[in-house]
């Protein structure tokens, strides 16, 4: 029998970037133990789509079409949330992008881009869900980073470095925030078989460089992003109620190496 603390039953939970990948996977297993879902995602017709199947499957979902960098975009979204559902229980800062490049390749607008999506938009997007936590003295914040927030990596310098905020960003608010019932955690995936996976390996040679990556992961695959999604449950549940500041690997052992 599961245990009943892994349960999410009533609780309002925001996921940004849900509708694909890595975020789409969270909002399906939170809403499968009973969480009522805020998803946030840039691309409307398919917000509405995911939004549609869970409410016809019973369950209990709002779409907000948002893009997260928008200075506007957290107050959407905590007032959307707050006006369906009247409180926000977990927020999982799930959105991200990629970038290749080294610092000479990476210009300007490019960083401003993948540091104002990947670690600004976490930080002022917890910011604007703080209050309603810190009233009802409980909450959870999940942000998901990367395993290349916990070491260097070539050719990647902009995304590695907003990955690194990110982790350095949940041990700070994690110890502003202890006191006031309100846990901040990151999950660090590696490789995540997602439609980021895929650019990343886009070309003729795609085969041949997913292969070579898989088979550098000491368990030799990469992956599913329901395994990451079910640590992001974990965290957002009281299962993990003596967890805070915490950066929980799920890279198949590569950050081990």
């Amino acid at each position: 029998m599961e245990n009943a603390l892994l349960d999410l039953d009533r609780k309002v939970c925001i996921v940004t970037g849900a509708t694909s990948g890595i975020g789409l996977a969270v909002a399906d297993v939170l809403a499968k133990h009973g969480a009522l879902l805020v998803l946030v995602g840039r691309n409307d017709t398919r917000g509405r789509q995911i939004e549609e199947k869970l409410v016809r499957n019973g369950l209990s979902a709002v779409f907000v079409k948002a893009d997260v960098a928008d200075r506007a975009a957290p107050d959407a979204i905590t007032g959307a949330a707050l006006h369906r559902f009247g409180r926000i229980d977990v927020l999982v800062n799930n959105a991200g992008i990629n970038a290749k490049g080294t610092a000479l390749q990476c210009e300007d607008a490019e960083w401003d881009r993948v540091l104002d999506v990947n670690l600004t938009a976490a930080f002022r997007l917890s910011r604007a869900v703080l209050p309603a936590m810190v009233t009802q003295r409980r909450g959870a914040i999940v942000n998901v980073a990367s395993d290349w927030a916990l070491m260097g990596a070539p050719g990647a310098v902009a995304y590695c470095v907003s990955k690194a905020a990110l982790a350095q960003l949940t041990r700070c608010m994690a110890l502003d925030h202890a006191r006031d019932g309100i846990r901040v955690n990151a999950v660090c995936p590696g490789n995540t078989v997602s439609p980021m996976l895929d650019q990343a390996f886009a070309g003729d040679d795609r085969e041949a460089k997913a292969s070579a990556s898989a088979a550098a992961i000491p368990m030799g695959r990469f992956a599913r992003a329901d395994e990451v999604a079910e640590v992001v449950r974990f965290l957002a549940s009281d299962a993990s109620s003596y967890m805070t500041g915490s950066l929980v690997s799920v890279d198949g052992g590569t950050s081990a190496q």
